[in-house]
């Protein structure tokens, strides 16, 4: 009952992703609102869903998106699996276990992108590429990181109460 919560919500993200957070562009780059979410959702310690939350992402992104489904799924995958092992190991900093989930893991879907898009035949300048679409999106998902994760903690406080994660 409780992962319920996910389909409006990542429904939501996507929906919002994929009409105005592209269009809020930094050069050539703009955030990756479904990835925020998950990461934050796979650090908060109450939370055992993590991977549902995932699954469903993977789900909804390479349905709207034009990038093939297995970046989708190994990238978000990836992402949660990172969350995870430092949800283990930096329990004392959260918020630096965020900006490290969204920094590697960014950096992590854009150059596996940036692989098979080149493995398709698509004719793309590792620099520019760097340079004009990774680093600004790195960018913006190192702005947004902070609120999507105080939400985040306090939705994971809502839907796992004190008294019943004990």
């Amino acid at each position: 009952m409780r992962n319920i919560v996910a389909f409006p919500l990542l429904l939501l993200a996507v929906i919002l992703q994929s009409s105005v957070i592209s269009e809020v562009r930094l050069l050539s780059g703009y955030a990756d609102l479904p990835l925020l979410l998950i990461a934050a959702w796979a650090l908060q310690e109450r939370v055992n869903s993590a991977w549902h939350w995932g699954a469903f992402a993977c789900l909804l992104v390479a349905f709207v998106s034009s990038m093939p489904w297995l970046v989708v799924v190994v990238g978000y995958f990836g992402v949660i699996f990172l969350a995870r092992i430092l949800q283990k190991r930096v329990w004392q900093a959260p918020l630096l276990a965020m900006f490290s989930v969204v920094f590697l893991g960014t950096l992590f879907i854009h150059l596996l992108s940036f692989i098979v898009l080149s493995l398709l035949g698509t004719s793309l300048g590792f620099r520019d590429v760097l340079g004009l679409i990774t680093l600004p999106s790195l960018l913006l998902n190192m702005f947004f990181a902070i609120p999507i994760f105080t939400f985040m903690r306090d939705l994971s406080y809502w839907v796992y109460p004190l008294e019943e994660f004990a």
